[in-house]
C-alpha cells in the first residue's frame, strides 16, 4: 500500500496555481440594464442582450471598471491605461451567444501580488506555525459571467437539465495566480485573504454559496528538486474554502497514486463531488487557442487615465494585511487577534472606535468584542452595524469596569440588558440601584456580622481549615447580593478572619 504522506514529503512537491472569478457587485449586469442580483425567479433576469438575440449590441457599465479598479488596487496590481475586451469562443448550453465577452492579451492589470500570513494544520485543523508569504498574481481581467446548468443524477447520469441565465452577463474579475502555491493550507488562507480584501473595498460580495467567489483550483506535481512542472488538471468551480482545500488535497494524493502506479496524468478539466470526497473528470482541458479568441467589435478598448487611477486610488481604504499588522503594532494584539478584529472592514472600524473612545484600552475592548459582542449579534440576527452596542457604549462600559463601579461579572448582566434593551451602560446601573460596592469600611462592616453569624465555620477556619474562606466570600456576596468588590471582601475577610 502507499505511503502518501512519505512520497509527499520525500519525493514529490505540489505545484499548485488558482484563478478566482469574483462577481463585482454592481447594481446592474456589465453590458446591459439587467438587475446582476441573486435570487430572482429563473430567467426573469434578462434582455435581448444577455440573451444573444441578433442585433443586441453591448454597452460597458460605467461602474464595473470602478470596481475592478477597486479589486486591482487590494491586490497590488497594476492598473493598464488601455485593455481591451476579446470574445472567447466555446460553446455552453448556458452561453446564449456561443462565445463570451472577456480579456486575453490586453488585460485590465497585471503583476500583483499579497503577502499574507499562512500555516500548516494539524489532525485537527488547528494552525502550526504562522509564516509570512508572498503570493504572485499573475493578471486580473474583466468579463461576463455564463448562465448556470442544473443538472439531476450528476455526475453518473443527467436525467433533467435546466438553464438559469439571470447570471448571464454579471460582470466577473478573473485573479489568476502564478503557480506560487505548494499546499492546500496556503491556497485556503489565500482565498481567505482575497475575499476579504474584495470586501474591504466593497468589489465583490463575497458570498460562496450564491456563486459570487469561485475558485478553480490548477495542481500538478513533480519530483523535488525539479524545476520543470508537471501536467497539470483543473478542478473547476470550488464554492467553498473546505472544499478548496479538500479538492486540492485529492489531488495531489489521486496524482500521485496515478504516477506510482506506472500511469501518466492527463490534462482535463475536474469537478469536485463533496458527497463522495473526490474529483472526477468532466472533459479535456482546452488551451488558449482553442478558444480562437478575438478582439470584441462591438466594444472600443477600454481606458483609463492616469489621473482617474489616481482619483480611485486615493478613495481605497486600508486594506487588511497592512491593518492587521498596524493593529499588532499599535494595540499589542497577537497574529490571531489582529486577524480576528480585521477579518471585516466592519469589525475592524468597531475596534478601532472602540479603542480611542475607551482611552486606549485596546486589550479591554478586543476581550469584549471578540468574546460577547461577536459571539452574540448572531443569535440575536444583528450585525456590528445594527448592534445595539456602538463602539462608544461598548467603551462606556468598559470604563465602568476601570474605576469599580462594576465587577467582571456585573458588567456581563448590563451588557446583556444594553444588547436587548439598546440602553447605555450607565442608565441600566442607575436602574439596577447602582453598581459596584468597593466602600472599605461598608464591606468590613458586612465581613464582621458574616463572621459573627458563622462561630463554627470560623472556629475550624483558623484551626487551619481555610478552604472554608471560599464559604466566608460567598456569604459577603450573598449579603451584598453579588454588588462587592471581590478584591475589597477578600481583603477585609483575610484581615478579620487571621487576626488574632
Amino acid at each position: 500500500m502507499l505511503d502518501l504522506a512519505t512520497l509527499l514529503r520525500e519525493k514529490y512537491e505540489p505545484v499548485i496555481g488558482l484563478e478566482i472569478h469574483a462577481q463585482l457587485n454592481t447594481r446592474s449586469k456589465i453590458f446591459c440594464p439587467c438587475p446582476a442580483d441573486f435570487g430572482a425567479e429563473p430567467n426573469a433576469n434578462t434582455c435581448p442582450v444577455c440573451l444573444g438575440l441578433p442585433g443586441a449590441l453591448p454597452t460597458l457599465n460605467q461602474g464595473v471598471p470602478e470596481k475592478a479598479a477597486f479589486a486591482a488596487f487590494a491586490l497590488n496590481l497594476r492598473i493598464n491605461e488601455v485593455s481591451v475586451f476579446s470574445r472567447k469562443n466555446y460553446f455552453y448550453p448556458d452561453l446564449p451567444k456561443g462565445y463570451q465577452i472577456s480579456q486575453y492579451d490586453q488585460p485590465f492589470s497585471v503583476a500583483g501580488y499579497v503577502e499574507i500570513p499562512t500555516s500548516e494544520r494539524d489532525e485537527t485543523g488547528r494552525p502550526i506555525a504562522w509564516r509570512l508569504k508572498r503570493f504572485r498574481i499573475q493578471r486580473m481581467h474583466i468579463e461576463e459571467d455564463a448562465g448556470k446548468s442544473l443538472h439531476e443524477g450528476m455526475p453518473d447520469s443527467a436525467n433533467s437539465s435546466y438553464v438559469n441565465l439571470n447570471r448571464s452577463g454579471v460582470p466577473l474579475v478573473e485573479i489568476v495566480s502564478e503557480p506560487d502555491f505548494r499546499s492546500s493550507w496556503e491556497a485556503y488562507d489565500y482565498v481567505q485573504y482575497l475575499r476579504r480584501a474584495l470586501l474591504y473595498v466593497n468589489a465583490c460580495d463575497g458570498n460562496l454559496e450564491e456563486g459570487s467567489l469561485r475558485c478553480d483550483a490548477n495542481v500538478s506535481i513533480r519530483r523535488r528538486g525539479s524545476e520543470t512542472l508537471g501536467t497539470r488538471t483543473e478542478t473547476k468551480n470550488l464554492n467553498s474554502f473546505r472544499f478548496i482545500q479538500r479538492a486540492i488535497d485529492y489531488e495531489i494524493a489521486r496524482q500521485i497514486r496515478v504516477i506510482e502506479e506506472g500511469g501518466r496524468i492527463v490534462q482535463e478539466t475536474r469537478l469536485w463531488n463533496e458527497r463522495e470526497a473526490r474529483t472526477y473528470a468532466m472533459r479535456g482541458k482546452e488551451e488558449a487557442h482553442d478558444y480562437r479568441y478575438f478582439p470584441e467589435p462591438d466594444l472600443p478598448p477600454l481606458v483609463m487615465s492616469a489621473e482617474t487611477i489616481a482619483a480611485l486610488r486615493a478613495q481605497t481604504p486600508e486594506l487588511p494585511e497592512p491593518r492587521r499588522r498596524r493593529f499588532a503594532e499599535d494595540y499589542g494584539l497577537s497574529l490571531e487577534d489582529s486577524t480576528l478584529m480585521t477579518t471585516t472592514r466592519e469589525a475592524a472600524d468597531f475596534f478601532e472606535a472602540c479603542v480611542k473612545a475607551a482611552g486606549g484600552q485596546a486589550r479591554a475592548a478586543f476581550n469584549w468584542i471578540a468574546n460577547e459582542l461577536l459571539a452574540r449579534i448572531p443569535v440575536e440576527k444583528l450585525s456590528l452595524a445594527t448592534s445595539p452596542v456602538s463602539p462608544a457604549g461598548l467603551a462606556e462600559l468598559i470604563a465602568l469596569i476601570a474605576d469599580g463601579t462594576l465587577s467582571n461579572k456585573l458588567a456581563k448582566e448590563v451588557f446583556e440588558q444594553m444588547l436587548t434593551t439598546g440602553k447605555p451602560a450607565k442608565a441600566i446601573v442607575q436602574a439596577l440601584g447602582g453598581g459596584q460596592v468597593s466602600d472599605a469600611g461598608q464591606i468590613e462592616t458586612i465581613a464582621a456580622e458574616v463572621i459573627a453569624a458563622n462561630p463554627k465555620q470560623t472556629a475550624e477556619y483558623r484551626a487551619g481549615k481555610t478552604p472554608l474562606f471560599a464559604f466566608f466570600v460567598g456569604q459577603v456576596m450573598k449579603a451584598t447580593k453579588g454588588k462587592a468588590n471581590p478584591q475589597v471582601v477578600n481583603e477585609a475577610l483575610k484581615r478579620l478572619l487571621d487576626a488574632p
